[in-house]
C-alpha cells in the first residue's frame, strides 16, 4: 500500500492490519497507532450504535492533505488516517491512524496532531442512537484547541469525547 492508494473514508470494518501494510521503514524507530472506537454512553445517556456519514470526496481530499501537513510539520515520514462511515456498533473502531518515525517523541506529537485535524476538518458527521429510541447528531466537539489556542468550538467542551466522536467534523 501507497500513501495514496487507498481509501480514507470506508464503509466496512476497518484493519489496521491494511493500514500498516506496506509501512515498514528501516528509518523509523517508532511507531503510534490510534483506535477511536464506539462507546456506550454519551452524556448520561446510553448509545446502542452510531452513524457516520461524510462527503466522501471531499472527505477523502482533506485527510490527504492533513497527512501531508502532519508529515512536514513534524518532520515525520509517514502518516496514515482511515475513517469508518455507516452503522457503528458498540466497540467498533470510527477511525485509525498511524504514524511512523525515528523517534517516539515527534510519532506521539504527530499522531495527536494528525487525528486532531481529522477530528477539526473534515466533513464527517456522528449521529448517535440511543436506548430511549431518540437519536442526535453529536454537534460542535473538537479534541484540542486551534494551535493558536482560540477554541474552534466555544461550548463543545461540556462532554467527554475521549473516543472518536464529534459531530460537524467527525
Amino acid at each position: 500500500m501507497t500513501e495514496h492508494d487507498y481509501p480514507r473514508i470506508q464503509d466496512r470494518a476497518l484493519s489496521l492490519d491494511a493500514l500498516l501494510a506496506g509501512s515498514e521503514r528501516p528509518d523509523c524507530g517508532a511507531l503510534t497507532v490510534f483506535s477511536g472506537t464506539v462507546r456506550n454512553h454519551h452524556e448520561g445517556r446510553q448509545v446502542l450504535r452510531l452513524r457516520y456519514t461524510s462527503h466522501v470526496p471531499l472527505a477523502e481530499r482533506m485527510i490527504r492533505e492533513i497527512e501531508a501537513e502532519t508529515c512536514a510539520r513534524f518532520d515525520v515520514p509517514l502518516c496514515r488516517v482511515v475513517h469508518r462511515i455507516g452503522d457503528l456498533a458498540i466497540g467498533e473502531s470510527a477511525i485509525l491512524a498511524i504514524v511512523r518515525s525515528g523517534h517516539r517523541a515527534e510519532a506521539f506529537e504527530a499522531l495527536r496532531y494528525l487525528v486532531d485535524k481529522v477530528k477539526h476538518r473534515v466533513p464527517i458527521w456522528k449521529e448517535e442512537f440511543y436506548a430511549d429510541g431518540s437519536s442526535a447528531f453529536v454537534t460542535g466537539c473538537c479534541i484540542a484547541e486551534d494551535e493558536d489556542g482560540a477554541d474552534p468550538h466555544p461550548h463543545a467542551h461540556d462532554h467527554d469525547h475521549a473516543h472518536s466522536s464529534t459531530a460537524s467534523h467527525s
